[in-house]
């Protein structure tokens, strides 16, 4: 896919604020220059990417309007989001390690002394418009005045999951410093971040903070905000590392062998978090389903060690599958392989490293019960593991196809 020019002045005003902007000078210059970038897009590991809706369009709209699917893609009842306060907070972590899930992707991390927050999303549409757009399923768990110093914001790419121009608005006037995939930085400076607080990455580059080295890793994804779309952005994944600890954190990925270098430089990790939501047949490459993020882990971590933390889901609806499908299927495929799980409700601060986290299904009081109620765990985990020995060694879904997932209902 080629990449299209900037909008002409006079349509450019009439944009929403919220598309950003695109790079230009020496920024655009840096683009050009990278190893990934190449005929005008930046370019995917593992090969081409398909970036919009597989299949037909009268397919994909039998399936996103059927009548019961869609009344499972959100829960039932008031999802129990966990009210952060300053006084969970305030403690210094006993371990050194605390995460906290705020919702879909948005996760602050205080390691060893300093405080990482990743994709924070406050905003109440992943939209440019404020009155359309996926809306929230759940309030976010503490104001984002109440969050209190962050040392350093990690954005993986420029999608409005996961890049919220009121959020960085908000923090734009903090002295917090932001790391960002190579291009994103404009976007943000659109938004008013001086030009001294970013920290722009290529992948396999690294910057420091505070003792910690960020390094922005590959991912299999694609970027882009606006009605055309430059594709002068990259997206990445991020590894965190300090002192004592390092974590993971996939942004928005589809599966790929890399995960498995990633690891080998960077791991093993304390706690990975990854995106096991919004995943469909009818976008295969760019998003992975929850089998497949445990794959990741497991490469990632070089067998079934470490903490997964699985994000990217339960917040926003953004796919077909059933609201509950994602923690369903993570649930099994970790205890399938025996490896360790976190799974706290949003706003739940938890320790990875602690004896104890929270590992409850809790979204299960929540969501609309699949005909015949919940499968016992012991049955979800049996399928799940045979799906695991047939897979995960072999690096990819029998006859080159993508693994089914654990269905919830």
């Amino acid at each position: 896919m080629a990449g299209s020019r900037s909008l002409s002045p006079g349509l450019r005003a009439l944009q929403p604020e919220a598309f950003g902007a695109d790079p230009s000078g020496e920024r655009l210059a840096r683009i050009r220059r990278s190893p990934h970038f190449k005929d005008g897009v930046f370019q995917n590991p593992g090969g081409p990417a398909r970036t919009r809706p597989s299949g037909s369009a009268l397919d994909f709209a039998r399936v996103y309007f059927d009548k019961d699917s869609r009344s499972r893609r959100a829960p039932a009842g008031t999802i129990p989001v966990h009210a952060t306060t300053l006084a969970d907070l305030a403690r210094p972590p006993a371990t050194g390690l605390r995460l906290t899930w705020l919702g879909h992707s948005s996760v602050l991390a205080e390691m060893d002394g300093q405080r990482v927050l990743f994709d924070p999303v406050w905003g109440e549409r992943c939209s440019p418009f404020p009155f359309a757009g996926p809306k929230r399923l759940h309030p976010v768990p503490l104001p984002l005045a109440s969050l209190g110093p962050v040392d350093v914001v990690v954005i993986s790419h420029d999608h409005y999951d996961h890049l919220d121009m009121p959020t960085i608005k908000a923090l734009a006037g903090t002295d917090t410093l932001f790391a960002v995939p190579l291009g994103v930085g404009a976007h943000l400076e659109h938004w008013g971040v001086s030009a001294d607080r970013l920290r722009e990455l290529d992948w396999h580059e690294a910057t420091e903070v505070g003792g910690l080295t960020l390094t922005a890793t590959p991912a299999r994804h694609f970027c882009g905000r606006g009605l055309r779309n430059t594709q002068h952005t990259l997206w990445a994944s991020w590894v965190v590392a300090g002192a004592e600890h390092r974590i993971y954190h996939s942004g928005d990925t589809g599966y790929f062998e890399g995960f498995k270098d990633i690891g080998a430089e960077h791991g093993p990790f304390d706690a990975t978090m990854i995106q096991i939501g919004a995943y469909s047949d009818f976008w295969p490459d760019i998003h992975m389903t929850p089998e497949e993020g445990l794959r990741a882990h497991l490469d990632l971590q070089g067998g079934p060690a470490g903490r997964l933390l699985p994000i990217h889901w339960a917040t926003f609806n953004l796919a077909t599958h059933a609201w509950a499908d994602p923690g369903e299927g993570t649930l099994a495929a970790a205890h399938a392989v025996g490896a360790p799980l976190a799974l706290p409700r949003p706003g739940e601060p938890f320790e990875p490293t602690a004896e104890t986290v929270p590992s409850e299904p809790w979204w299960r009081g929540v969501a609309l019960a699949p005909a015949g109620g919940w499968r016992p765990l012991v049955e979800a985990i049996t399928e799940a593991k045979a799906d695991t020995e047939r897979d995960i060694p072999k690096g990819a879904a029998e006859d080159g196809e993508t693994p089914d997932a654990v269905p919830a209902g």
